[in-house]
């Protein structure tokens, strides 16, 4: 597998892993030991934003310990911070006693806190104000303590979301009905319901300089390639923008080819698929706030497949997929045959049916391709136009508006009948892409080819065909070739193509992908049992 190096290794940082305890961060000005000097510095920075709730408590026999806890609203769980952090050092009489005790042998009040009182699970200590932003704008409750230069994050996060539900882009008939949401935490824990493997890895870390994004990766060690992770790693760590707000960001960032229609990044909002792409040796990109998940390298295969090839039996699943790369077929060049044929090609069609086409097309007053163009650019305007209505009304409106605009249109002899008939079955074949960046990407193309075959008939179609070949040849996905395992040929990973071999007999993983743990099942052949 070949990766470009576009940085020196040694100048390749290792991103952050996140862990429940850890040593008192520090990334800038530190905390000072007066807890009114620092609350009024977080005043200043915040601006003294409504939603930040400052809470300030005295605890101890006579009451002379000074705590104040600090939390966003809407972002943290205001029962997590009442219960297990307010109530535990308010209402705990024995904290009170230990705190007097601690405080006459000079003990640390904090120590005393992690230890008797902060009943919260994952805990760590801040040194500066950087990091206290960042945790506190991330969900998280701080605690400051007067006297002590250090504070305490307590894990707290609990914003509202909108939970677990049905995917809305990738629909299928059989299998899970459960989709990403926009929250991380759901996200890993979806996928990790999925792959119970210890060997599942997952390292966070913040991209953008003003949303501090929470970006993970995800691949199980010991299947997916190390050069691959580490490559995943240093393209991750050269972004530098204000912002990230969604994973689109994030795939035109670390993407290896800028100029070309195809995605050579995957994107799913389904757990299974992305946990099926994880036991293929790929690593998985999880963006706060989106629930589209992304997969490194990505192969032009895996954008033709769909979830239920998996879950029916191979039989039905490769007819399927014969009738899915047919409809790609038909996308792509159903109108460029078309105006081809009828422009240059008559000789080609049937006479009674050159004579029915020629009837129709006497009373148009344009060329085939300028016909093709008009009903072709009018379809794309109404697909458009019906996923911004509203979805109760925008499928009737495109739909109707459809057939509408083109019976009128034959009427008035503008366009013939038959390139009606073209442009919606080209129009429905476009719909059987399981992918929506891939679907896209070949309605762009279809209008270079219908030029080309306006301007050289199929001559032109053949020669565009030959380019397009050759330019996802030449793409590659994270060192992987876009192509595989077509080209290069690799006979071995053909299993699971065109067609789909049954699962006993998929014993490898994709070599191009993983290079050393290649070996997926020993699974034998179903057998009859014995009578």
């Amino acid at each position: 597998m070949r990766f470009r190096k576009r940085t020196p290794p040694n100048k390749v940082k290792k991103p952050p892993v996140q862990h429940s305890e850890s040593k008192p961060e520090h990334s800038g000005e530190q905390l000072s030991a007066s807890i009114g000097s620092n609350l009024q510095q977080i005043r200043q920075a915040l601006g003294n934003s409504t939603d930040i709730i400052i809470r300030e408590i005295r605890i101890g026999k006579d009451g002379d310990q000074l705590i104040a806890i600090l939390y966003t609203d809407g972002l943290a769980d205001k029962n997590i911070v009442s219960d297990f952090i307010m109530e535990s050092m308010m209402l705990d009489s024995s904290l009170s006693r230990d705190v007097e005790c601690r405080l006459q042998n000079s003990s640390s009040v904090m120590q005393v806190l992690k230890d008797h009182a902060l009943t919260i699970g994952g805990i760590r200590e801040i040194i500066d104000f950087e990091t206290l932003y960042n945790a506190l704008l991330s969900g998280d409750a701080v605690i400051l303590i007067d006297g002590e230069t250090q504070g305490i994050v307590a894990s707290a996060r609990g914003w509202k979301d909108r939970g677990v539900m049905e995917p809305a882009s990738e629909n299928v008939v059989r299998g899970p009905q459960e989709g990403f949401s926009e929250t991380l935490r759901t996200n890993t824990a979806l996928i990790r319901r999925k792959i119970k493997d210890p060997n599942l890895w997952l390292e966070t870390q913040q991209i953008g300089r003003v949303t501090r994004t929470d970006v993970a990766v995800m691949y199980i060690k010991g299947i997916a390639n190390p050069k691959l992770v580490e490559e995943v790693h240093e393209r991750l760590n050269r972004i530098d923008v204000d912002g990230i707000l969604e994973s689109g960001y994030i795939e035109e960032l670390i993407q290896d080819e800028t100029f070309t229609p195809f995605p050579t990044v995957y994107n799913s909002e389904r757990p299974d698929v992305i946990a099926a792409e994880l036991l293929e040796g790929k690593i998985a990109i999880l963006v706060d706030g989106t629930p589209f998940v992304l997969v490194v390298p990505a192969l032009f295969v895996s954008f033709l497949h769909a979830a239920e090839d998996y879950y029916q039996r191979a039989d039905i699943s490769s007819f399927i997929r014969v009738l899915r790369y047919t409809g790609v077929f038909i996308s792509l060049l159903g109108p460029s045959l078309y105006v081809a044929i009828t422009t240059f090609h008559q000789e080609m069609l049937p006479t009674s049916l050159l004579i029915g086409l020629a009837a129709q097309r006497e009373a148009v007053p344009f060329p085939a391709f300028i016909e093709a163009l008009m009903m072709e650019l009018t379809f794309e305007i109404l697909r458009e136009a019906g996923v911004r209505m509203p979805k109760y009304i925008g499928a009737a409106v495109s739909i109707v508006g459809t057939l509408v605009i083109g019976q009128a249109a034959v009427e008035a002899g503008i366009i013939s009948a038959a390139m009606v008939i073209v442009v919606s079955i080209t129009a429905i074949s476009s719909f059987v892409l399981p992918a929506y960046n891939m679907s896209i990407a070949f309605r762009m193309l279809r209008f270079p080819l219908m030029g080309l075959a306006a301007s050289f008939g199929l001559f032109g179609i053949i020669v565009g065909g030959i380019a397009l070949i050759l330019h996802m040849c030449s793409l590659r996905s994270f060192g992987v070739p876009y192509m595989t395992p077509f080209a290069p040929l690799i006979p071995t990973d053909t299993k699971d193509t065109i067609f789909r071999l049954p699962h006993w007999m998929m014993i490898s993983r994709p070599r191009l992908v993983d290079q050393k743990n290649v070996k997926r099942r020993n699974s034998a052949p179903p057998r009859k049992s014995r009578e």
